[in-house]
């Protein structure tokens, strides 16, 4: 065949938000775009803050010169500055522009992460449902991935987790607010966790937090996000500004490791070599300056939490069993059958599309992301009516 038998399996078993997106796009073909409604891909429909564009203009204008040409694989120094800033601000700790790379994205900061602490064999703990592309992150650097179920509301399992420790652990990834449930981990069980993780520690296991944070800033009805930074000392924060700032197709996200890490320097040091070796060089230059002012600033979040109400009721008032998200933009009801992949298929006969919840390691739910028109949810309500009987 000539391709790889590894990468060969994996694309077997890849991504379902991406199969049924492209069944999507066969559907409108078929149908039209406008009576397809589709909601299975975190792709949000909302513009960046009209403030961001105007800089993006301004930045683009600007006749500097080498503004285009590499620099360090960490980032420009007064980005990271003014980064480390916001998180000192936050945290109430000596950040610095030392804690912090830019990377392509939060995808391309776990996966610099990872190449930076994984030797072969290593296991990397996920809670289960999980972003499917964990798994692809950790196996492209040796490593290996141990699911572990969370409770019936996706909250952490922390006996499952401890359970689940055995002397290959290397890091645990905690998803808050989570895709594709839209919970936001709770205070009490992040210090349960990082309860365990010491214990381990003092036997003389490190194992690290890696903290996927890209959605940290939607979040609805003023619920606080812990700031891990404050709870475990071993924390590495990765996130991006796909979501918060609306910008998914620039690839621009950083890194910001704790400064109570012991021994930092040396794990930065692999890090930003990590970044470099793995083909990232650094980030976009452009979109590094242009994000450097806007850490504080995000999309209209009432939007999203207006579209989570609207999404819950119908759902709700449709029959299905669902947790009220807290975060992000996804919502994951059980499915009426116990096979989600049957469900879905049903739902694209009412021209609904959707994810299947095998596709996040949970069978018997499903996803709907509903960073979508409004117009889009509430034209679906009919059909979420209809569907519970006509599925059965």
């Amino acid at each position: 065949m000539g391709i790889s038998k590894n990468i060969s399996k994996s694309m077997k078993d890849s991504s379902w938000i991406r199969a049924m997106f492209e069944e999507g796009e066969r559907l409108k073909k078929q149908f039209g775009p406008e009576n397809i409604l589709d909601f299975t891909l975190g792709n949000p429909v909302a513009e960046p803050p009209d403030k961001l564009k105007e800089e993006l203009v301004h930045i683009a204008s600007l006749k500097i010169k080498g503004m285009h040409r590499y620099m360090t694989n960490s980032g420009y120094e007064e980005v990271r500055a003014d980064i480390a800033k916001f998180y000192e601000e936050r945290s109430r700790l000596p950040f610095t522009k030392d804690h912090i790379i830019m990377t392509v994205g939060a995808a391309g900061g776990i996966n610099v992460a990872l190449k930076a602490l994984l030797d072969p064999g290593n296991e990397v703990i996920v809670p289960n449902p999980y972003f499917v592309e964990f798994r692809f992150y950790i196996e492209n650097h040796g490593g290996s991935m141990r699911l572990v179920d969370t409770l019936d509301d996706f909250h952490l399992d922390i006996e499952k987790i401890e359970k689940a420790i055995n002397r290959k652990t290397k890091a645990i990834i905690i998803n808050s607010p989570h895709n594709p449930t839209g919970v936001v981990y709770n205070e009490e069980e992040l210090k349960a966790l990082a309860a365990l993780l010491r214990e381990r520690r003092e036997k003389g296991q490190r194992i690290f937090i890696l903290a996927d944070e890209a959605y940290r800033k939607i979040i609805y009805n003023g619920t606080v996000l812990p700031d891990l930074f404050n709870i475990y000392e071993d924390t590495i924060v990765i996130t991006c500004h796909s979501k918060d700032l609306a910008l998914p197709g620039e690839r621009i996200g950083h890194i910001a490791a704790s400064p109570h890490i012991k021994n930092l320097r040396p794990l930065l040091d692999a890090m930003i070599f990590a970044n470099r070796i793995l083909g990232f060089i650094n980030a976009p230059a452009l979109m590094q300056r242009l994000v450097q002012k806007f850490q504080r600033n995000s999309v209209d979040i009432m939007d999203y939490q207006r579209k989570r109400d609207a999404i819950y009721r119908i759902l709700v008032e449709s029959g299905f069993n669902v947790t009220k998200p807290l975060g992000a933009f996804y919502i994951f009801p059980q499915s009426p059958v116990p096979d989600d992949i049957q469900f879905v298929r049903a739902l694209q006969q009412h021209h609904i599309l959707a994810v299947p919840g095998i596709g996040f390691g949970k069978p018997g739910y499903f996803r709907l992301a509903y960073c979508v028109e409004m117009d889009v949810i509430e034209r679906s309500e009919r059909y979420f009516r209809d569907i519970i009987p006509a599925a059965r």
